[in-house]
């Protein structure tokens, strides 16, 4: 949108109040919450950031930082933060978990507000898409999935994401359009999906009640996982080849660019190399700030922080010149900012100052309370901070050798937890943090915690180990691969029949060392799986919660299983959302091993849906819920038994959020499930096989039908892009008696049967007759799979 400003009417970065000298444009700057609008004139069509109305005439006001669009009218009711304020808004911070780059369309980068026409990235936990280049300024504000150990607060609050809303979405509360598909508007609950505009949503109760999918979600308060400072990829099993980086960093990312990259600056303007303090100086990540020739000192300040998204008055920063050996070979020696003939690269520096007020968070739930304002000099120690935090919260009664200030980096990938050294002078500590880089000291946030010892039991999964071991062997054999320290790690369950164990670990670092040594890990040629997995609090689930534990295999059919796993782990709890290219369906057994009552979706085809209940029966004695129900999302290229079930021939692209209501919604019947035992007879040969058994479902035939399958599994397996598509979906299903197939079959999808002897047909129980009012033609019943045992 090309929209030239208005000479002398503006707000200023960082401040409610206009500078100095300089007219306000905003009729009430102070409900504009760090925005710096300014007086436009459009030439396009715009529509409002705020009511996704038209704008008429030809002014709008436009922040220079986060570009959001407003009409005059609409400025008193502005409540949205700018980009550079939002992680102040934040009260936990949760840092998101990118996928790679994609194509998104008709959607809109919440940093910039921008539409995303080239590739970029997004959440894959909430609902937050940003270019590549505004991942860093990005808030970390994901969906909290999980207590981090430190807290014990019940109530589940709304968690609020902007924009990016269907056009015909009404707002709760007053029924009108608050969705768009021009700009970035409306608000929506992560959690109950409910959707308003951003002035109405005060309207609406503070606690959320997660909306339509309450029975089936499992509550972010009922889990647990004593490491705050775990990376969120790492914490909800999400592989490292669909993850940007590896949820470390906490800096920004990029490559350098050379003056030659540099974009061609317009007439009348100069294109500026600008550093954030010394770390970006040393790893060559700068940004290209355009200002007219003519600009002054603080013209080009000011277009230096807003291009960083940083707060603050502009008497507190100032602009240093590079120093001679860290120049390109296309920077200009000397001169001041302003001047025709100044260098081309700065370094945005903070000015110190002899005191400041620090603004501290307590660590845990207190109703009204969110932060404290604290006077912090050179002479501050942390220690001094802890006691004055302490008086303003009215706790002076409790001893200070009790709590401790912790710095929280809240990084866009990563936040970081540092406890301070009670010594240690706070001011100092943040000038250096601010020498290094303004960016992190800005999404830096100071909290007093309580410094009682929290205990760390760590659930680590280990698969791909020999099966059949003892537990001793086992760890024998862990010592010799890993070399797991006997003080910190114990054996709480093993699965022989699996290879695989769970291990308890006492200390994060232990855990994480374990993790990073096992991906390049082999043992008897077969690589190490290990998943970190969370308590679930089955004694605080809801009497009217059942869960939903969801496997999807992405191998399946036409790989449609990826673009399902981020979409479930958006609608559900991502810790209840497994792969099962990961470990299989043992870790998920595992985590609900005891809760109550709770129900299965297998998303994948025939084999697949046999090869977890093939792990239901086996892990039956284990579990406090024996006979979950079952049901099928069919992603493979056969799907005989989604078709019985009346699940339909495949999936084909529907609503996600339609799928689990109908999962919710289905009926449970039965299904034959045989036991058999083969037993090869001995003809004088030396080597006879041991008898074995085999796990079937009765609902297809193992004659003709069972060679045609295992021929087209294998020629599957050879080539599978020439094995992609489905039958017609008006094709009618297969009868309700034929002949009994195995339930155990490869995780590719479609069922593989092994060529043996005829078994005599054994009829299944039939499905109920469908059931009117339903809307989907295909499914008209869409049942429920359960294992009678």
């Amino acid at each position: 949108m090309e929209a030239p400003a208005e000479p002398g009417v503006r707000t200023w970065i960082g401040s409610d109040s206009p500078r100095p000298g300089s007219p306000t444009c905003s009729p009430d700057p102070d409900s504009s919450p760090g925005h710096s609008f300014r007086k436009v004139t459009l030439t396009k069509p715009t529509f409002c950031h705020l009511c996704s109305d038209f704008i008429w005439g030809l002014a709008g006001f436009l922040c220079d930082v986060c570009n959001f669009m407003s009409h005059e009218k609409c400025l008193r009711r502005v409540n949205t933060p700018c980009a550079s304020l939002a992680p102040r808004w934040v009260h936990i911070p949760v840092a998101h978990c990118f996928g790679p780059p994609r194509l998104c369309k008709r959607r809109f980068c919440s940093v910039c507000r921008k539409g995303l026409e080239v590739p970029a990235l997004s959440c894959q936990v909430c609902e937050l898409h940003v270019h590549v280049e505004c991942v860093p300024f990005a808030c970390s504000d994901c969906r909290r999935c999980h207590q981090d150990g430190h807290q014990d607060q019940d109530a589940l609050l709304h968690h609020w994401w902007e924009g990016n809303l269907a056009p015909g979405t009404r707002c709760e509360v007053c029924r009108r359009t608050c969705g768009s598909s021009d700009v970035l508007t409306g608000m929506c609950c992560g959690w109950c999906g409910v959707q308003v505009h951003s002035p109405c949503r005060g309207a609406l109760p503070a606690k959320c009640q997660l909306g339509r999918l309450h029975s089936l979600l499992l509550p972010p308060t009922c889990v647990r996982l004593c490491a705050p400072s775990v990376p969120p990829r790492r914490g909800f099993r999400i592989s490292q080849d669909t993850a940007q980086g590896d949820g470390q960093e906490t800096e920004r990312s990029g490559t350098a660019e050379s003056s030659k990259d540099l974009p061609p600056p317009e007439t009348g303007k100069q294109t500026l190399k600008v550093f954030d303090g010394t770390d970006a100086v040393g790893r060559g990540h700068f940004l290209a700030v355009t200002v007219p020739c003519s600009a002054g000192g603080d013209e080009v300040l000011g277009a230096a922080l807003r291009a960083h998204y940083l707060p603050g008055d502009l008497q507190d920063f100032e602009l240093r010149a590079l120093p001679p050996k860290a120049r390109g070979p296309g920077d200009h020696p000397g001169g001041g900012v302003g001047d025709r003939d100044s260098p081309q690269a700065w370094v945005l520096c903070a000015r110190p100052q002899p005191q400041e007020e620090l603004s501290v968070h307590p660590a845990w739930p207190r109703a009204g309370v969110t932060s404290v304002s604290v006077q912090v000099t050179p002479l501050t120690t942390s220690q001094a901070v802890v006691l004055e935090t302490l008086r303003l919260l009215g706790l002076q009664a409790e001893g200070p050798e009790s709590f401790q200030l912790v710095a929280v980096t809240m990084g866009s990938r990563h936040v970081k937890w540092m406890p301070l050294e009670d010594t240690e002078p706070v001011l100092t500590w943040l000038q250096n943090t601010r020498q290094a880089s303004l960016w992190r000291a800005a999404q830096t946030r100071f909290y007093v915690s309580e410094r009682r010892p929290q205990a760390q039991h760590v659930s680590l999964f280990v698969g791909g180990l020999p099966s059949g071991l003892t537990p001793q062997e086992y760890r024998k054999l862990l010592d010799e691969a890993l070399a797991i320290k006997a003080e910190l790690v114990s054996l709480s369950h093993v699965y022989p029949a699996h290879g695989a164990v769970v291990l308890e670990v006492t200390c994060f670092t232990e855990a994480e060392r374990l993790c990073t040594l096992a991906r390049d890990t082999a043992v008897q040629g077969r690589p190490l799986t290990t998943l970190l997995l969370p308590e679930i609090l089955h004694w605080k689930l809801p009497p009217d919660c059942r869960p939903l534990l969801v496997f999807v295999n992405p191998k399946s059919g036409g790989l449609q299983g990826a673009d399902l796993l981020c979409s479930f782990r958006k609608l559900l709890n991502p810790h209840q959302v497994f792969q099962l290219t990961s470990g299989g369906p043992l870790p998920g057994l595992h985590l609900f091993s005891q809760v109550p009552c709770f129900r299965v979706l297998v998303c994948g085809g025939d084999g697949t849906v046999g090869w977890v209940l093939s792990a239901l029966e086996e892990l039956r004695p284990q579990r406090a819920c024996p006979d979950p129900c079952v049901a099928v999302l069919p992603l493979g290229t056969g799907n005989d038994l989604g078709r019985v079930l009346r699940w339909g021939s495949g999936y084909s692209g529907e609503d996600p959020l339609t799928l689990l209501l109908a999962v919710d919604e289905a009926d449970a019947v039965l299904l034959d499930r045989w036991t058999i035992l083969l037993d090869a007879q001995s003809n004088g040969a030396e080597d006879v096989e041991p008898p074995r058994l085999v796990q079937m479902s009765n609902y297809c035939g193992i004659g003709i039908d069972a060679e045609l399958s295992l021929d087209f599994h294998q020629a599957r397996e050879e080539e599978p892009s020439r094995f992609s598509s489905r039958p017609a979906e008006d094709e009618p299903p297969p009868g309700p008696a034929q002949g009994a197939a195995p339930a155990g079959g490869p995780p590719g999808g479609g069922t593989t049967q092994p060529r043996g002897p005829h078994l005599h047909q054994h009829p299944q129980v039939p499905p109920p007759p469908p059931t009117p009012g339903l809307s989907s033609p295909r499914c008209p019943l869409p049942l429920g799979l359960s294992s009678p045992g």
